[in-house]
């Protein structure tokens, strides 16, 4: 018996292109999310978490966000992509809509709907 044909293979792929994954925002942000993502200077208010393909534009994003509104980056991974923000609900709501059109109408991105929970 062949000791790998038990084990589950998990194949990562990147297609190339320009898209904006996920735009969600939590709107009230408890605290225990806070310390989890390692915010511990943070009790209060709304995350942004976003994903961009390709990953540099996580960079662009965070540009976008904070030249658009009083948010904080929390998090920008050029590699992964990921771009995560914190703030009140509506500087929060503006940052992700500025980067989401920005990208969109400037870069060409393939733009995801903005969530919210």
């Amino acid at each position: 018996m062949d000791p790998m044909s038990d084990k589950a293979r998990i194949i990562q792929e990147f297609v190339p292109g320009k898209q904006v994954t996920l735009a969600h925002i939590i709107a009230n942000a408890d605290q225990q999310l806070f310390a989890k993502i390692g915010l511990m200077d943070k009790t209060a208010g709304s995350v942004a978490v976003l994903t961009l393909t390709p990953g540099e534009a996580a960079i662009i994003g965070g540009d976008i966000a904070t030249k658009s509104s009083a948010v904080q980056l929390a998090y920008v991974d050029r590699f992964s992509g990921s771009l995560l923000l914190v703030g009140q609900l509506s500087d929060i709501e503006t940052a992700v809509r500025d980067v989401v059109d920005t990208l969109r109408d400037v870069l060409g991105f393939t733009p995801a709907p903005i969530t919210r929970t």
